[in-house]
């Protein structure tokens, strides 16, 4: 099991995606929300898929391509501070990624196995980590942050997104 992180592992602006799952084995965390993500992605059909709850916001498709951009992001991370990378890592500009991404023209049947693929890349990637590893700090955008750290902020992301859409878009 990887053990829930400290405050002093992450900046504060993740302590409300970190803190969905305390007390919680974070792996299986990963694993539900996998499946809530692909029940969810196969109860809407298309026109739904690309819609926006306002003008000016991300459809479902680019929220679902947002959260796959970023946990690729946050895994990166993960095994660079894990082999002891010491590089400062710079962060990313999430809104300039969504407008190339393409997802509203992708085929959401095949968003929904690169997004399977991802996360059980993800869940064996921290499954492969020691208790040395997951403990490991590093820094990115400017902030320290432990390998646990992230597997929590990935789930927690992942979790966001999906409330919003549940609470704004449908």
């Amino acid at each position: 099991m990887i053990p829930f992180p400290n405050t002093n592992e992450y900046n504060p602006y993740f302590e409300p995606y970190i803190q969905k799952f305390k007390g919680e084995n974070i792996v299986d965390a990963l694993a539900k929300g996998a499946d809530e993500v692909s029940e969810l992605v196969t109860s809407l059909t298309d026109a739904q898929l690309k819609s926006a709850y306002a003008e000016g916001k991300w459809t479902i498709k680019e929220v679902l391509q947002h959260i796959m951009d970023t946990e690729r992001i946050f895994c990166n991370r993960a095994l660079r501070f894990a082999r002891n990378d010491k590089t400062n890592l710079p962060g990313f500009e999430q809104d300039d990624y969504v407008p190339f991404s393409g997802a509203n023209e992708r085929n959401s049947m095949e968003m929904l196995r690169e997004y399977n693929a991802i996360r059980q890349g993800t869940i064996t990637l921290f499954q492969s980590f020691t208790d040395e590893m997951l403990a490991r700090v590093g820094v990115a955008s400017g902030n320290e942050m432990s390998v646990r750290a992230l597997a929590y902020i990935a789930a927690g992301h992942e979790k966001h997104h999906i409330n919003v859409i549940n609470e704004r878009y449908l």
